[in-house]
């Protein structure tokens, strides 16, 4: 089983994010980012970033069209108005994502997603793009803030007591719902409070010429 790990930079600087990845054997940072610059965490803009892990020589890659949280595609949000994580999941784009990551993989290197929240559980790279690797057969582990790691199984567990705290008394028809379907609830529960939403139709095309600007310098 192939590992896959995620983390979260705020819970480091640029330093101590770069020791914890080389202390796991990680050598290609995959920033899933849709805007990858941080006001609050400059060194984690991604031409400094990128510079640095060079520097210690870790790969960097942005994958915002493949993985990006703020997508703005029309036929991938539900009604209510935001992001559905499992429509963008079947995205060509997605799957290319994932055809990429499988394809850097398969040349032995070790791959970390990494994004802003320091808890997986907020981060749509728990919620969204490692669901996905996990069903996929992929060893998913999520490193925290104090340098251990949480496995997506883990995530599923911690979704099931959020929103099913009560769940061995649920019945449909008398009979007890599966752990299967309410984890697929609590995932879509949970993408329903983290989901991008698209800004008022007023602001699209200011939000989709910035968008395609930061995408034409992306390799």
């Amino acid at each position: 089983m192939v590992d896959l790990y995620t983390i979260g930079y705020s819970s480091f600087d640029v330093r101590q994010m770069t020791g914890v990845l080389i202390d796991y054997g990680i050598n290609l940072i995959i920033d899933v980012r849709s805007l990858p610059y941080s006001t609050h965490y400059p060194n984690y803009n991604k031409e400094t970033l990128e510079h640095f892990l060079k520097e210690n020589f870790i790969y960097y890659r942005n994958y915002a069209q493949e993985f990006g949280a703020q997508q703005i595609e029309k036929q991938f949000f539900a009604d209510e108005g935001f992001l559905d994580f499992e429509l963008f999941t079947k995205s060509e784009n997605f799957l290319q994502g994932f055809k990429k990551v499988q394809a850097n993989i398969d040349m032995k290197f070790t791959i970390a997603l990494m994004c802003a929240e320091k808890d997986p559980a907020e981060c749509h790279r728990a919620i969204m793009i490692t669901r996905v690797f996990s069903r996929e057969g992929f060893s998913i582990k999520h490193i925290l803030s104090d340098k251990s790691y949480e496995t997506q199984d883990s995530i599923e567990h911690r979704l099931l007591n959020r929103y099913f705290p009560n769940r061995n008394q649920l019945t449909l028809f008398g009979d007890e719902l599966s752990d299967t379907d309410l984890v697929k609830r609590a995932y879509q529960l949970r993408n329903s409070e983290i989901g991008f939403r698209r800004e008022e139709k007023k602001h699209d095309h200011l939000y989709n010429r910035f968008y395609e600007e930061v995408g034409r310098a992306i390799l």
